[in-house]
């Protein structure tokens, strides 16, 4: 059996956390405290920084992993496209209502309260008068009365504070910048280089999109044999009417809730978040809820009743992890955020409705795997089973266990290091390493015996076990057997 220790600690809680990494974790000892207290997914955005700040801090999360005793999965997060104004010669300015406005694509010299330049130089272009932008995730908000040539002439109706370099959103939706920009396409040949797990995708607003960016990542990650998970950041107006296909070209979504609220309106997304969330897991993709989760703990160690009701809430709907973005990335309050967002999502588990034979109600199977992985569940359920165990080369049975409540943990056996690191984003999994087996029943005995090791079960416990005949092939999960531990 492996000495390998980096699947020893085990989650209490089923639905995951993803941190952003930053410079208030940057340090090795706190890091390794946030993966103890089950962080699962670590997040590097690659809207900061330079190639080889993320390699080194890509191989700081490997080793902090090590020594925390707990694999987890690395997400490379694109910037996306920069739909931003430029910068501003005293750093702000601060625009009054009825002040007039100009965003320039032309302009070369730093802004003023007359105008600034763009990032953005399309625009003009993707803007006509009446239109309203929102600027600063919507704190200032200026109506376009006319386009001049390069310039967009506006009527600021909201004012206030704009700094240097702030997002600008078409209300509604519209602008027509790529998904995946020049400087994409080389942050994902440095994800590739440390085998990021997941790639997170900005802006996309259809498939192809998605398919782009997948085939890109498979091109840049073919040397080390590697295929990250893609991950469609869903934050553009566009992208909501073509969500289901969106997902099917994607292995899982991000709810990211800042831009896409300032495109479509705070108060239509609890709706959108609850239908995104619901929409993955009818069609087996994984589902992260992020943006200002825990916001106030950026400054103060305690959250308020309104956040720990909207993790709970993410959490009662299904989600499989809850993101924390400047909470952790340049909070005050790193390892006390993860402290309570994990509390927050052990008591909402606690309380959630279990639904499983419902979930099974009027549905066909088709694949011989799927089928056992849903026996799996079914049959643990009502046998009082203290756990679910799945031998796994590509994680599919897993991904399919995991989009049901089953009050049973779910434990993955692999002997690919990668399955297991990708495994760490699926809700209610728990990966675990295990020697390369050719043997069943070899296989069978590691299993319990990984499951004794951790006190995971005992003398007279059932449970359930699942695996494929001949071993070692993906895809190929056709027994389920039902074992008292003796």
């Amino acid at each position: 059996m492996q000495s390998d220790t980096r699947d020893t600690r085990i989650s209490r809680h089923a639905t995951k956390i993803v941190a952003t990494l930053g410079p208030a974790s940057s340090d090795m000892e706190l890091l390794v405290k946030m993966i103890q207290n089950k962080v699962s997914v670590v997040r590097l955005n690659f809207s900061h920084g330079k190639a080889q700040d993320h390699i080194d801090r890509a191989q700081m999360v490997r080793e902090a992993a090590r020594r925390a005793g707990r694999e987890v999965a690395i997400m490379a997060d694109l910037q996306g496209p920069k739909i931003r104004v430029g910068k501003f010669a005293e750093g702000k300015v601060w625009l009054e209502p009825g002040a007039k406005f100009v965003l320039d694509a032309a302009r070369s010299e730093p802004g003023d309260l007359d105008g600034v330049g763009l990032d953005y130089k399309d625009l003009p272009r993707d803007v006509k008068a009446g239109d309203r932008l929102l600027l600063n995730d919507g704190l200032i908000v200026l109506t376009v009365d006319a386009v001049r040539g390069e310039q967009v002439h506006t009527t600021v109706k909201l004012g206030g504070e704009l700094s240097n370099n702030k997002g600008i959103n078409k209300e509604g939706g519209g602008l027509t910048a790529p998904a995946l920009t020049a400087k994409d396409m080389e942050d994902i040949k440095t994800a590739m280089s440390f085998q990021a797990d997941y790639v997170a995708v900005s802006f996309p607003k259809n498939a192809t999109d998605m398919e782009m960016a997948r085939q890109l990542c498979n091109v840049a990650a073919a040397e080390f044999g590697h295929k990250p998970g893609m991950i469609a950041k869903i934050e553009r107006a566009e992208a909501i009417p073509r969500l289901e296909e969106i997902l099917r070209a994607s292995d899982g979504i991000m709810v990211a809730r800042g831009d896409l609220a300032v495109e479509v309106g705070n108060a239509t997304v609890p709706a959108l978040q609850k239908k995104m969330i619901r929409m993955a897991r009818e069609m087996d993709k994984v589902v992260i809820t992020a943006t200002q989760m825990m916001e106030s703990m950026i400054t103060n160690p305690v959250p308020t009743r309104a956040e720990v009701s909207d993790v709970a809430n993410a959490v009662l709907d299904g989600t499989d992890a809850v993101m924390l973005s400047a909470e952790t990335a340049s909070g005050k309050y790193p390892l006390e955020t993860v402290r309570e967002m994990s509390r927050i999502c052990e008591a909402a588990e606690a309380a959630e409705d279990l639904e499983l034979d419902a979930d099974f109600s009027g549905k066909k199977y088709a694949r011989i795997d799927q089928s056992i992985a849903m026996g799996a569940l079914f049959t643990a359920h009502h046998l009082g089973a203290k756990a679910i165990v799945a031998l796994t080369e590509s994680g599919s049975t897993l991904l399919w266990m995991s989009r049901h409540r089953a009050h049973i943990p779910i434990y993955a056996l692999t002997s690919r290091i990668a399955t297991q690191r990708k495994l760490a984003l699926y809700r209610n999994v728990r990966p675990l390493l295990m020697d390369p087996q050719t043997d069943r029943d070899t296989a069978l005995e590691q299993a319990e015996a990984h499951l004794k090791k951790r006190g995971l079960v005992q003398s007279g416990d059932i449970y359930a076990i699942t695996c494929g005949e001949p071993m070692g092939a993906p895809g190929g999960t056709n027994m389920l057997k039902i074992c008292k531990v003796s």
